[in-house]
């Protein structure tokens, strides 16, 4: 019988270190982790949204990097027709065209996935280049609203 009691003893033992956490003490940690996502996850957010804004400012400067070096090479902007894909494809009206201008094969889109707008001449400017952010209207009133090269 002696071995039979020290195999017990063993198991109860064994239930004693396997016992894990009550419901209550479940629930206790779930809310506080609710209230810690409930105070960090805003600024989280708000922090990814100005970074986009940030992303398609500095897209927006290279674009027109790229605008000022076909310019040099063509003595003139694309035009609203061609568009910014006369940064990486040759223009049918094109005779000095030295490109591709951009390092990728493609004009890259804005933060939010839409094209960027381009339009030269445009109102006292060779060109304009813009977001129109989120929402993609343009409208609004924070800063993410209506992204251009000509408000910078």
């Amino acid at each position: 019988m002696a071995p039979f009691r020290r195999f017990s003893a063993y198991c109860s033992v064994r239930r004693d270190a396997q016992r894990g956490f009550t419901l209550v003490e479940m629930l206790v940690v779930i809310t506080i982790i609710g209230l810690i996502m409930a105070l960090v996850g805003p600024r989280v957010l708000n922090y990814l949204s100005e970074s986009k804004v940030k992303t398609a400012r500095i897209q927006i400067e290279s674009l027109s990097s790229a605008l000022d070096l076909f310019y040099l090479d063509n003595g003139r902007y694309p035009t609203s027709a061609e568009g910014l894909a006369a940064l990486v494809q040759r223009p049918a009206n094109s005779g000095s065209w030295n490109g591709p201008y951009l390092k990728s094969a493609a004009v890259p889109p804005d933060p939010w996935g839409r094209p960027y707008l381009y339009k030269s001449p445009a109102g006292g400017a060779p060109y304009e280049i813009a977001s129109y952010g989120p929402n993609g209207d343009g409208g609004g009133a924070s800063s993410a609203s209506g992204i251009k090269n000509t408000s910078q």
